[in-house]
């Protein structure tokens, strides 16, 4: 039976931790629009080619929401980040989005992320330090690759970076897509709720130099600002995105740059190529979850396919980033690719906000791991490390490395 005639088990299993399941280049090549059927037992459409990833991701058409009766569910349990109260409290488009991504903006601009690269340096710095002194093997992604995003995301919004173990897990929950029971998922959104409404109501009596305070100190809607629930919500929303992705691709970039020992060498003999390696990561990377899912609320024309209204489908980034119709080699890791307009980030009004932070995080690990651990090496071989299932985001569960 081909391609276009099956539906496809989605997210589609890969039998390595870094390499991309067979069936995506089968796909771009043959059935760009796909039927799947997702954890919940809905279908849904996939979409796996450059171009209309880009432009269904840039289309104000389509909603990142799901709650129209006839959308497909993403998770039997829930649809967390996707389709939660919380998702629904942040505008979705137009000239209320564009007025939330400017007042949040402010925070993730090139010059704010600039200056914070000498304090993200100095964690990077104490972590590496406290994973040696334990000894090797360590875990890179435990001792370093989770942390530092954390403490960096908690710094901004103003919150105990003591309190990041239970920052985890509610994000984990928020990300579930098989992990979780509904129970166990409406739990820890409640008491994430009640935690940040509380923090919250303590910037307003004590503001600090975070996001949240300069959020408050705008005012109400009346006076150009948010609401009350919006401030509480974004403040969730960059705590749950602030840190698990990055945190996962600290972990995916090392790995990638040890599996082939001759990449990290290349690095090491030339340290300008990190920025472009880090970009190379990102479009590399075989394993960054689910993708973006969107609503069609109108009937619309996708590779020579119509999909008709109330159809659900799902952009992966990843597929559409080893298309070779749009990147030489896609399927080869190249440190010095430039220019490289991968989709990691999204696309459109709704690509990631955070993307300047997540990018300096990701210079800051690399410049600082090649200047102390030159002879840092993966401690298990590359066909044994593991996927993090059943969340929506992508990673790897554990990074032995030794040095």
């Amino acid at each position: 039976m081909s391609l276009d005639e099956q539906v496809l088990n989605y997210p589609i299993p890969a039998d390595a931790a870094l390499e991309p399941p067979a069936e995506w280049a089968e796909l771009r090549g043959k059935c760009p629009v796909a039927h799947v059927q997702l954890p919940s037992g809905d279908q849904a459409t996939l979409l796996t080619r450059y171009d209309d990833v880009k432009r269904v991701l840039a289309d104000p058409r389509f909603t990142r929401q799901l709650n129209a009766p006839d959308a497909a569910r993403i998770s039997a349990e829930g649809d967390g980040v996707f389709n939660s109260d919380m998702a629904m409290i942040i505008p979705d488009g137009g000239e209320e989005h564009q007025h939330w991504r400017r007042l949040v903006g402010k925070w993730f601009t090139a010059k704010r992320m600039a200056a914070l690269r000498p304090s993200m340096a100095q964690i990077a710095e104490e972590l590496i330090d406290d994973m040696v002194e334990r000894g090797a093997p360590g875990d890179l992604k435990a001792s370093l690759g989770f942390p530092l995003p954390v403490y960096v995301i908690c710094d901004m919004l103003g919150v105990p970076a003591a309190d990041r173990d239970r920052f985890s897990y509610w994000s984990d929950t928020f990300l579930n897509l098989t992990r979780y029971s509904k129970d166990e998922i409406d739990a820890a959104q409640a008491e994430f709720f009640q935690y940040m409404s509380g923090h919250v109501a303590a910037k307003r009596e004590q503001p600090g130099e975070d996001i949240l305070s300069e959020l408050i100190a705008v005012g109400g809607p009346e006076d150009g600002g948010l609401t009350d629930m919006q401030i509480l919500v974004t403040g969730m929303a960059l705590l749950v995105a602030g840190h698990e992705t990055t945190a996962n691709m600290i972990g995916k970039m090392v790995s990638m740059l040890l599996a082939d020992r001759s990449r990290w060498e290349a690095l090491l003999a030339d340290p300008k190529l990190i920025r472009t390696a880090v970009e190379e990561a990102l479009r590399f990377d075989a394993n960054s979850g689910f993708g973006l899912p969107r609503y069609l609320r109108d009937e619309t024309e996708v590779s020579g396919t119509v999909l008709p209204r109330g159809t659900t489908v799902v952009c992966s980034m990843a597929a559409a980033n080893r298309d070779e119709s749009v990147f030489d080699g896609a399927a080869e890791m190249d440190l010095s690719r430039s220019p490289n307009p991968h989709l990691a980030f999204g696309s459109g009004a709704h690509s990631c906000l955070g993307q300047a932070l997540a990018r300096t995080e990701l210079q800051v690990v690399l410049e600082v791991l090649l200047r102390k651990l030159p002879t840092l090496d993966l401690a298990v071989p590359v066909e044994e490390l593991e996927r993090v299932e059943g969340l929506a985001v992508g990673g790897l569960r554990t990074v032995p490395v030794r040095w």
